[in-house]
């Protein structure tokens, strides 16, 4: 007859330990918090009706928006507010605590076409009242390629009949920065850097934060799809997704005297913002 062997119960106990040590060690570490995220983005958007139904007002989307400060500044990209150059009021669908969220005016502060970055300003601002509202805060250094991101966005449930009082959806998506590139932003522009990224990008994502694994701070907008795929050869079976770096939003907001909270990457900790809008 075999007889089983006893396993020890101290060196049950260390394996054990070795065990939980290693899945910690091989799960993603600081990942942003959902809630923090979900509170800085805002669906970017056109006001339908003139008043209420039972679903609220119906919007058009366009895009996303994230907040940069307490004072109710915006970063998106540029060419969501194409629809507005020839006038029209954006608004920005912000989340309320245990209500429906809400419709609130977004100004146009500020746009560089060439570099597909804008800057609005949430009018009154929801910092101010009882709004669910949380500010990312933007890296000082670019990223770098290899670099482990997060694209976060949110969108509505029904993209053809938006309502305020439906909870937009969260698209929540991981991957690395593949390489930099140089392309024209504008047709009659000057060429701008971009980044790729591993995962593709849907409909709706652009003006989206790229926040950083490590340090949890921007660094960059998602612009759209990078068609000429081939450029990017470690991607073969899916078209990467193309952002803006953030330096581009930094020099915006210098140029317009806006504040921001900056994380250089290789650091958590937080800084004041900048009163003066200049990260160094």
């Amino acid at each position: 007859m075999h007889k089983r062997a006893n396993f020890p119960a101290g060196l049950l106990t260390i394996f054990l330990c070795l065990l939980l040590c290693l899945l910690a060690a091989a799960a993603p570490q600081n990942v942003p918090d959902d809630s923090a995220l979900s509170s800085a983005v805002c669906p970017l958007v056109y006001q339908l009706d003139d008043s209420p139904g039972s679903r609220g007002y119906r919007y058009s989307f366009f895009g996303n928006a994230f907040f940069i400060n307490d004072q109710g500044y915006l970063l998106t990209v540029a060419h969501v507010l194409d629809t507005f150059r020839d006038g029209g009021q954006p608004y920005i669908l912000v989340s309320r605590p245990n209500s429906p969220p809400r419709l609130v005016p977004a100004n146009i502060i500020a746009v560089d076409h060439e570099h597909d970055v804008a800057i609005l300003h949430a009018n009154p601002n929801p910092f101010d009242t009882k709004y669910k509202v949380n500010f990312l805060a933007l890296a000082s250094d670019p990223a770098s390629r290899g670099q482990s991101v997060i694209a976060f966005s949110l969108h509505p449930p029904k993209l053809q009949n938006a309502h305020t009082f439906e909870i937009p959806l969260e698209d929540r998506s991981t991957g690395e920065v593949l390489s930099y590139e140089s392309t024209q932003l504008e047709k009659t522009a000057p060429t701008a850097d971009v980044f790729l990224l591993s995962h593709s990008v849907t409909l709706g994502q652009s003006g989206s934060p790229v926040i950083s694994f490590d340090s949890h701070a921007v660094v960059g907008l998602i612009e759209g799809r990078w068609l000429r795929f081939q450029a990017a050869s470690a991607v073969k079976s899916a078209t990467p997704g193309a952002a803006i770096p953030i330096q581009y939003a930094i020099e915006l907001l210098q140029r317009h005297s806006i504040p921001w909270r900056h994380l250089p990457l290789s650091s958590q900790t937080p800084h004041s913002p900048h009163s003066n809008g200049n990260p160094h």
